[in-house]
């Protein structure tokens, strides 16, 4: 059976199947708008979109992936302002032909992401096209804290970042290369698993910027760096490759590991500024410092070449 075969409300009836009802939703699915309890009245809300054959392929990952990392990238956007996610909307367009069972598995991985945060699926939409399309809204609650914003950098801060860098990027050259070892780059290129506990720890930690590593750390420390007006500065004696992306380099011949650490997204770690007296837990790896200036260097240079993935280019 194809999802042309059930029609709009069929195929959301299959996506919703197996997600999670809104525990957090005062009205859920079912109902032209979810209604959801907002204890700290402000709402954190971002929204991702994800497009066949630009930010994934059927031939490479599995409709459970795909779900995993549809909720991941816009899940890790909610950390990073330092809240914690607590509802999700998905969109989905996708062809007539479209296996129900593709959008069935899709609906699983994306359930399970937001699991991991707490996070219920509260609504959503379907429409055809001719390739799959993906958009997904997240919510989060603050819970008192204060936004962080990429805005609040000051020289004398240190940039550290907690999750792994490089290993997506690794994992996406090594499909592109016929590859499949070592089998957890790929995996992790396939389904992210981004750092969520650590935004709003971050925010509690008095963190002065943060973000969502999504398109590379050096392009978007560099967001920081803009919106804050400052320099950051990277260096890559605290960027140590490990085992797998040293692996992976060797495999491919030209890669290089830390090149994927400074310019490699879709791990989606997070890096944040703190005061420079700030004791930070396990977890968190200290790899630059703010500095009077602007722009981001790395190792005290202009970096050479594309900082990350340029979405339009």
């Amino acid at each position: 059976m194809t999802v042309g075969d059930l029609g709009e409300f069929g195929l959301i009836a299959a996506m919703t199947a197996r997600l999670p009802r809104g525990l957090r939703a005062l009205v859920g699915i079912g109902d032209d708008a979810a209604v959801l309890a907002t204890p700290d009245r402000r709402v954190v809300a971002t929204m991702d979109l994800l497009v066949e054959g630009s930010h994934f392929r059927r031939e490479w990952s599995s409709a459970t992936d795909t779900g995993s990392k549809a909720a991941a990238r816009n899940l890790a956007d909610v950390a990073a302002m330092g809240a914690t996610p607590v509802a999700v909307l998905v969109g989905l367009a996708a062809p007539a032909d479209l296996p129900v069972e593709w959008a069935e598995d899709f609906s699983s991985g994306l359930a399970e992401e937001c699991a991991t945060t707490g996070a219920s699926v509260v609504g959503g939409d379907t429409a055809s096209a001719p390739f799959i399309m993906i958009a997904v809204c997240a919510l989060g609650d603050l819970a008192g804290r204060a936004p962080v914003t990429r805005g609040g950098a000051r020289p004398g801060d240190v940039l550290a970042v907690a999750g792994p860098l490089g290993r997506s990027a690794a994992g996406l050259a090594l499909l592109a290369t016929g590859r499949s070892e070592p089998a957890e780059l790929v995996a992790a290129h396939r389904r992210p698993r981004p750092p969520y506990r650590r935004g709003p720890e971050a925010a509690d930690l008095g963190a002065t910027a943060m973000i969502d590593v999504s398109d590379g750390l050096v392009a978007d420390v560099g967001h920081l760096a803009r919106a804050s007006g400052v320099m950051i500065d990277i260096r890559t004696r605290w960027l140590v490759p490990d085992t797998g992306l040293l692996a992976a380099a060797a495999a491919i011949g030209e890669a290089s590991a830390l090149e994927w650490m400074l310019t490699g997204g879709e791990d989606h770690a997070l890096a944040a500024t703190f005061p420079p007296d700030t004791v930070l837990p396990g977890g968190w790896t200290v790899v630059g410092s703010v500095l009077t200036g602007s722009g981001v260097r790395v190792n005290g240079s202009a970096p050479v070449g594309r900082g990350g993935w340029e979405h339009f280019r």
